[in-house]
């Protein structure tokens, strides 16, 4: 081969498969949750508190000849013009763009002006199919017809799959109807592999996560997580050990005080959960520092938002390279702070 001429990608084995496969909907649909079912692990966070994936998650599962790569999406941002949702919503833009398969999330029997916004991004020529989840909460499962006649009037749907995300039956039919959609070729990944994103990410998403959940609707979702220390070292005893420091980054005084909690009690308590969630997943002893700073007008800021890790909506590369890729499962003991702002 001489040098102008672009290297072969490898042939794929005989009947291997191997897609992409994008989850999007709007903020609180449960799009999470199904990305954890579908890989089998958490790998991506879930909360009651809308929008809490910021960034585009990969996950990976093997089964049988064909490897399904799923991408998991924010929620599309209508109501507020910051620099954070612009962020967001290219995100949510660049990974519809260069799929095998786009699975359209909604809630079972609801369509609003959130979901319509989503469905407008869909473009031509990728197959869709409109997976009408939280099937579990309707309670009159006829009035479904009427609005799943409707919903064929907004779309050309490829195929309409009612589920719950939680229902181990429903996940394992929606993997055969996935698999007819996945092309023939090599897989991306390890037949081992869960997901592509590294552990220091990991980290970062659990804190934030652990930090919704226990300071609710009071805490605006404009609150982030930046890690500014992730290092191992061996350990005879454990014979894995991970230390990590990281920020919790608000826009307010209040905001701090309130992650803080009386005696500093809620910020323990977030340190504790994620640093027993990480262990488990990392297979490792940790030691995790939590510090809550005040950076006014944060997601306001384009070259912040960009500094604290989000993306921009690039274009998802078809073939990924080795470096992207995560070698091994996560883990961490708290130990709780607050910088000064």
């Amino acid at each position: 081969m001489n040098e102008d001429q672009t290297p072969e990608l490898p042939a794929a084995p005989a009947g291997q498969r191997c897609g992409l496969v994008a989850i999007i909907g709007k903020p609180n649909v449960g799009k999470s949750t199904l990305l954890n079912a579908l890989v089998g692990q958490k790998i991506s966070i879930t909360s009651r508190k809308a929008q809490t994936t910021r960034h585009r998650i990969t996950g990976i599962r093997t089964l049988g000849q064909t490897q399904f790569v799923f991408v998991d999406t924010p929620g599309f941002q209508t109501r507020h013009a910051t620099a954070l949702n612009k962020s967001l919503n290219k995100t949510v833009m660049g990974a519809v763009g260069d799929v095998d398969l786009v699975l359209f999330v909604v809630e079972a029997g609801h369509f609003t002006l959130g979901d319509a916004k989503v469905l407008s991004l869909l473009k031509p020529g990728i197959p869709v199919l409109l997976v009408a989840n939280k099937l579990d909460q309707v309670h009159r499962r006829g009035e479904l017809a009427p609005w799943l006649r409707d919903m064929q009037e907004r779309h050309p749907f490829a195929e309409y799959v009612p589920m719950s995300a939680k229902n181990r039956k429903d996940i394992e039919r929606m993997f055969t109807i996935i698999e007819k959609y996945m092309p023939e070729q090599a897989w991306w990944y390890a037949e081992d592999e869960l997901t592509d994103r590294s552990e220091k990410f990991l980290a970062s998403e659990t804190v934030r996560e652990k930090l919704f959940r226990f300071t609710g609707d009071e805490l605006p979702y404009t609150s982030t997580v930046v890690i500014d220390k992730f290092e191992e070292e061996p350990s005879p005893k454990h014979g894995r050990m991970v230390r990590i420091a990281a920020t919790i980054v608000v826009e307010r005084d209040s905001h701090k005080a309130m992650v803080i909690g009386d005696k500093g009690e809620r910020l323990k308590r977030i340190g504790t959960e994620a640093r027993q969630e990480l262990e488990k997943l990392m297979d490792a002893k940790v030691f995790l520092e939590l510090w809550v700073k005040v950076r006014a007008g944060w997601a306001d800021d384009e070259a912040r938002v960009r500094s604290f890790g989000y993306e921009q909506g690039q274009a998802r590369a078809r073939w990924p390279s080795a470096a992207s890729r995560m070698s091994r499962p996560m883990c961490c003991t708290a130990m709780t702070g607050a910088s000064p702002a």
